[in-house]
């Protein structure tokens, strides 16, 4: 790979057409990915968390990358990956050999890579919770999965349900112990669930709009595989000029929380990179 190369796919447009190829990929909504991604690292696909073993664009923990590696690899050309990646009697994963193992979770700082276990990591914890819960779960509650785990959300979601005015640190003391400034206010007054769960909302659509250079995305959805209307606008984009400008193509997008994307969405997605220049 050349020095050129490797600057463009580590700069924000060669980032963001990683999250948009994974979207299509996989029909997790390019909003909700390119939101995460602004809240977790920045963009930055070198970024490390002082605190724990979080790492990369999406800031994977090494359990929680290694399953999904594990569990989706194959279908990503990771096969040789997921074939080294075993799952022990305690349910933890691991790989014998140190060197694969360096390796492997070093793809967790390339942007394809992780645009790509992300998003089928999101598709995952869409199923689960809505089997728990009753009902569609949306961008936040998808958020909400990736910061507490899959069981954390279940929990906490379905607390928000019965009574939002539950103090969230009493539910999650661990949590809370380590996230000060998101489950405790001024004082140190114990925010409630409702409370948390709003502010996450805000924080993940403050960086949709981040990401997109200030411009106002459509509210980030749940994630669905991709259905022919999407495919087809993605095709047609790519093989025809667009006549309307990006500004437009935004108001016209502003819409409820969506299911899965849409022409319109995909027509964004590739849009807001052409704007980007990538």
């Amino acid at each position: 790979m050349t020095v050129a190369t490797l600057q463009s796919l580590l700069s924000t447009g060669g980032v963001q057409s990683a999250i948009q190829r994974a979207s299509h990929k996989t029909g997790v909504d390019f909003s909700y990915l390119l939101g995460q991604a602004q809240v977790e690292s920045s963009l930055r696909v070198d970024a490390k968390a002082p605190t724990s073993s979080a790492s990369g664009l999406y800031q994977f923990v090494e359990q929680s990358w290694l399953g999904t590696v594990k569990k989706h690899g194959a279908e990503h050309g990771l096969g040789w990956a997921a074939d080294k990646i075993t799952q022990g009697p305690s349910g933890r994963y691991y790989i014998s050999d140190l060197a694969t193992r360096d390796y492997v979770l070093k793809l967790r700082n390339n942007p394809e890579v992780a645009s790509l276990m992300a998003a089928e990591h999101a598709a995952d914890n869409k199923a689960e919770l809505e089997a728990t819960l009753g009902r569609e779960a949306g961008g936040t509650d998808l958020y909400m999965a990736h910061f507490l785990g899959i069981g954390g959300a279940k929990k906490f979601l379905s607390t928000l349900q019965r009574n939002p005015e539950t103090a969230a640190a009493q539910l999650f003391p661990a949590a809370a112990a380590s996230n000060r400034g998101i489950f405790f206010g001024e004082g140190g007054r114990m925010r409630s669930v409702s409370e948390i769960y709003d502010r996450f909302a805000t924080k993940l659509q403050r960086g949709v709009e981040i990401a997109a250079g200030g411009k106002s995305l459509p509210p980030v959805a749940a994630p669905g595989r991709p259905d022919a209307a999407f495919q087809l606008a993605v095709i047609e984009q790519q093989d025809r000029p667009e006549t309307a400008t990006l500004d437009q193509l935004l108001a016209s997008a502003d819409r409820p929380n969506l299911l899965r994307p849409t022409p319109d969405s995909a027509k964004l997605a590739y849009m807001l990179l052409a704007s980007m220049g990538a």
